[in-house]
């Protein structure tokens, strides 16, 4: 079916349109069930459009879900990713969900390698994710450690710099932002990845590398080469911080499905974070740091001049 999709004289038209350089704004409608998941997988994958990468905008985190599983199922790729918000609920911004850190932490890094690559992604979201801002790329490539198999480790260096990334040091590690070294093993658990790393060591060189199972401890599958990625929400809240929307390559195509639904979603958050910090502040609570991290991301999706298309 999907190559049905594929084969079509307006899929066609659609693809050449997104193949332009100059960026435009494209609307279609008339899409009922799951056509929109149909469209954006067949665009993802049709050869006029191997140059591009795709940000869908879902209305909220349960559609956002559900059209990420779906294009998942009908492409079978692996370069599609999952942003969601950090925050667990928007009545207490200070409070974060760990595995959504961990999901926009990975989303991040590849939008961050989609800088001057071929390597087409699609990245799938909602309005609140977008109202965060996030780490420069220069800065988040710069503060991943990469590790490749047969490299020799200066592992008293490594463990400082875990511990300035804020990385625990535990017996066991279960969750990301913890690491446990035992003998000549080091296991690590990366924000970018949804399972640890486990690094044997012989002497100080790389003897191997494999994934770990944090319920049972034991290694799964070997690698050749690992990147350990700190918690960019929290690590770097001194650091500059951007738009979601300055954060895309410019080979960006953003599909959104309600342009005014977005805009009124952000302006709402803008003002739960506002209530939230006068409440902080009243407490005398320091949410210096939420305060930098506003963005009027609704005035960003008027203003950056990209290759937009609205689906419904």
């Amino acid at each position: 079916m999907l190559q049905q999709y594929q084969n079509t004289p307006r899929l066609f038209q659609l693809a050449d349109k997104l193949s332009f350089s100059q960026p435009e704004k494209i609307y279609l409608k008339n899409l009922h069930g799951s056509s929109s998941e149909f469209v954006v997988a067949s665009t993802f994958l049709h050869p006029a459009c191997s140059q591009l990468n795709h940000v869908v905008i879902l209305n909220d985190a349960e559609e956002a879900a559900y059209f990420h599983n779906t294009l998942e199922s009908l492409t079978a790729a692996l370069d599609i990713f999952y942003f969601p918000s950090s925050f667990k609920n928007k009545k207490n911004f200070s409070l974060l969900n760990s595995s959504h850190v961990m999901l926009r932490t990975e989303a991040l890094t590849k939008i961050a390698s989609a800088h001057g690559s071929v390597n087409k992604k699609i990245f799938v979201t909602y309005p609140e994710a977008l109202f965060e801002k996030v780490i420069v790329p220069g800065k988040l490539s710069s503060n991943i450690i990469h590790i490749k198999s047969g490299n020799v480790l200066n592992v008293e260096e490594i463990l400082l710099k875990l511990s300035d990334y804020g990385f625990e040091r535990t017996d066991f590690v279960y969750e990301p932002g913890q690491f446990a070294i035992r003998g000549g093993i080091l296991d690590i658990y990366s924000f970018g990845n949804d399972k640890p790393y486990r690094i044997e060591l012989f002497g100080n060189e790389v003897d191997s590398l494999r994934i770990v199972d944090p319920e049972t401890q034991l290694s799964e599958r070997r690698l050749l080469q690992v990147s350990i990625i700190p918690n960019v929400d929290t690590q770097f809240q001194d650091e500059e911080r951007i738009s979601f929307f300055d954060f895309l390559p410019e080979n960006a195509v953003v599909w959104m499905q309600d342009f005014d639904w977005c805009k009124e979603r952000l302006l709402d958050w803008e003002e739960d974070l506002s209530l939230f910090l006068k409440r902080a502040e009243n407490s005398g609570n320091d949410n210096t740091n939420l305060a930098a991290g506003r963005e009027n991301s609704d005035e960003k999706l008027e203003k950056r001049n990209i290759k937009a298309k609205s689906i419904e």
